[in-house]
């Protein structure tokens, strides 16, 4: 067995980040979380506040000789609204800003790569305003959010439906 390792994003609502990643071979876990802020172990309530800094996020783990980081990213680019700075969807707020938290020096590198192709590929008429910074200590989300998409199917695609994110994607990405 290879060594597992770990890849953590920001995409807004972290809900709608899990299902994405979790359908995966190669995946271990998909954690949805808080990390980038400045108190330790906050809760969904003073996150949520917009206060603390931290970002909603979901940290995966997977085993990177069956799902490539690159293959990650690419996932990842294709679930959220790159271009906006102050949330995603109906989500608004800095603690629905997207970023990559890069855990290695190659991930950082690669983060890089794939943010610049997305910028030469005129898919977007407006920047990419992603960010892409240092891993930062995560903080697991309380349990009602983990796999809320499991456990609430009808809330999950309810707020989905609402979120705008699927028409986006859709937009975006069909052609992918």
């Amino acid at each position: 067995m290879s060594d597992l390792e770990k890849a953590t994003f920001a995409g807004g609502c972290f809900w709608c980040m899990v299902k994405p990643f979790d359908q995966w071979e190669g995946v271990e876990s998909v954690i949805s979380g808080y990390s980038g802020g400045n108190i330790e172990n906050p809760t969904y309530e003073q996150v949520k506040s917009g206060t603390t800094g931290h970002y909603e996020v979901v940290q995966i783990t997977y085993d990177p000789t069956k799902l490539s980081y690159e293959t990650i990213l690419n996932i990842y680019w294709q679930q959220i609204d790159p271009t906006d700075p102050d949330g995603q969807f109906h989500d608004r707020g800095s603690q629905y800003r997207t970023a990559i938290f890069y855990h290695t020096e190659e991930q950082r590198i690669l983060a890089e790569k794939s943010k610049s192709e997305l910028e030469k590929s005129g898919k977007f008429n407006r920047p990419i305003v992603t960010k892409i910074l240092p891993a930062q200590p995560f903080y697991p989300a309380e349990e009602y959010h983990q796999d809320f998409y499991k456990k609430a199917p009808e809330k999950y695609l309810e707020d989905r439906k609402k979120s705008g994110r699927d028409e986006f994607i859709s937009k975006h990405w069909e052609s992918v």
